[in-house]
């Protein structure tokens, strides 16, 4: 049993600033500096820029492919929902704080959402969807590798 506990493998970063920084929060600070800063609170806005053509790429079928700048928005949160969950098998101390804090980015999520129009997007929605899925599965990975530990 003590062999098994000096063989365990901690995914830790050089820095617990890192470690606990939620990275859901940087699409949301993307989306709110573009809504406050530059395109306005207008929903109509708001939907033209998401809906808008983000890059083009010419396939050697000839086919065009082009995503939205709600698609890039959306595949960068899932990137970062990935690393999410990698920085949950870390340290446990800093796990714990991770998870309260995102829990608070989660309040953050829903708050922006239903009290501010523009934010009241499918795009949003599901930033703040992913972002309960950082919740839920890091408590559920932090139960889950505390109960192994003490096997």
């Amino acid at each position: 049993m003590a062999r098994y506990r000096e063989r365990r493998i901690r995914l830790n970063s050089s820095s617990a600033s890192f470690d606990v920084f939620p990275l859901l929060l940087l699409p949301a600070i993307y989306i709110c500096f573009m809504v406050f800063a530059v395109i306005g609170m207008d929903p109509v806005a708001v939907a033209a820029w998401l809906g808008s053509s983000a890059f083009r790429v010419t396939m050697f079928s000839g086919a065009v492919w082009s995503m939205t700048q709600s698609d890039v928005i959306l595949a960068a949160g899932m990137g970062l929902l990935f690393i999410e969950t990698l920085k949950s098998i870390g340290s446990p101390m800093l796990s714990l704080v991770n998870h309260g804090i995102a829990v608070m980015t989660l309040l953050v999520y829903v708050v922006l959402f239903i009290s501010f129009p523009a934010f009241t997007n499918s795009t949003f929605f599901l930033l703040g969807l992913m972002q309960l899925i950082d919740v839920i599965a890091g408590y559920t990975i932090t139960i889950v590798s505390s109960r192994a530990l003490t096997r």
